[in-house]
């Protein structure tokens, strides 16, 4: 999945200005960076909800707009930082949800055999016939990842994941789970892009970060390359320390 070139345009403003970004099967990207740095917008123009002003989003080199709705839908799944339910579904029906661009007709027992695996891939076995309005933001935000995993389940060509802010509801345990599970699928071939507010956490689980900051994308490699106190803190605008812990960069604020 590829950005080339892409400039966003709302309100007279650049949201994005000539971002290029590739998403490679089997990796987690991560993309980081201040508020306003157009992270989510991002996002959005690779899941082909926002159409650029400039430039494109292809994925296996065809346009994503020449994609047919179902086929995009069964090769690429969209987390957002946040989706209401407005009924009282139960976790197992919302995740069922995301096996409709595979059904044909009538929902097959493997459908439901990936729900139940999905759910149990998100730390929520058990949680099946649980009324989703009854859940915490954190575990709601769960059976959302689990829904999106479901959709893309499935063996052929490469699928990708695209998640906004996964771990924004979640405490400190289940943001790891939520991660670690990420990555495990990215090691199965996945390709899995998550925009984070957390830069240890960027750290710790992604193979390659993207540092963005006003549209535009600074830099992107190995974290230990793009996690550099100078330049972390020049877009931060705080003086920001990088230590090494276990084999990962760990990014504090200096000392006042």
């Amino acid at each position: 999945m590829r950005a080339e070139g892409v400039t966003v345009v709302a309100g007279g403003r650049r949201i994005l200005d000539g971002v290029t970004l590739t998403l490679r099967p089997g990796e987690l990207l991560a993309v980081v960076g201040p508020n306003g740095a157009g992270k989510s917008t991002l996002l959005r123009t690779l899941a082909g909800e926002l159409r650029p002003a400039k430039g494109t989003v292809t994925l296996d080199g065809r346009p994503l707009p020449a994609w047919p709705p179902r086929d995009l839908a069964r090769r690429r799944a969209v987390l957002s930082q946040s989706t209401r339910v407005a009924f009282a579904f139960t976790a197992l029906d919302v995740v069922r949800m995301g096996r409709g661009p595979h059904v044909q007709g009538r929902e097959r027992p493997e459908d439901r055999r990936i729900a139940r695996e999905a759910l149990r891939r998100v730390g929520l076995e058990g949680f099946e016939e649980r009324a989703v309005d009854t859940l915490s933001g954190g575990e709601r935000q769960r059976v959302h990842l689990a829904r999106v995993l479901a959709q893309i389940d499935g063996d052929g060509p490469t699928r990708y994941l695209l998640m906004d802010e996964p771990t924004a509801a979640q405490d400190l345990r289940f943001q790891h789970e939520v991660l670690s599970c990420a990555r495990a699928r990215a090691a199965e071939g996945l390709g899995v892009l998550a925009v984070l507010h957390d830069l240890n956490l960027a750290a710790r689980y992604a193979d390659r970060v993207a540092l963005m900051d006003r549209g535009v994308l600074l830099h992107c490699s190995i974290p230990v390359e793009v996690l550099h106190p100078e330049r972390l803190s020049a877009v931060y605008g705080l003086p920001l320390a990088v230590h090494r812990h276990l084999g990962h960069p760990l990014i504090l604020p200096e000392p006042p």
